[in-house]
């Protein structure tokens, strides 16, 4: 990627991050439109989640994958420690690929 690209995405994402604070409060915002920017935030959560669960370049991750992130969602649920959590599911991913789920 070129520096030039590299820089003017820097002063971008820059630009955006201090524009909160400065901005903040100058701009009024109704309680719907507060719903709904939380709302495409847990969406757009979520699509990052299942792109990175169920895809790997163009094609698809295999099971054994989803399975480990379905442990950690469970444990999530289930209130369990975040180390604890980390480690089930990359458990359950490891030992599946090693039973030859792929």
């Amino acid at each position: 990627m070129p520096l030039l690209a590299v820089l003017l995405l820097a002063a971008g994402t820059y630009a955006f991050r201090i524009a909160g604070p400065l901005l903040g409060d100058r701009l009024t915002v109704s309680d719907r439109v507060r719903h709904l920017l939380a709302v495409a935030a847990a969406v757009l959560l979520v699509a990052l989640v299942a792109t990175g669960t169920f895809t790997q370049g163009h094609d698809f991750a295999g099971w054994a994958r989803p399975a480990g992130v379905l442990v950690a969602g469970v444990l999530v649920l289930r209130r369990a420690p975040f180390p604890l959590v980390v480690v089930a599911a990359a458990a359950t991913t490891a030992l599946l690929r090693l039973a030859g789920v792929s």
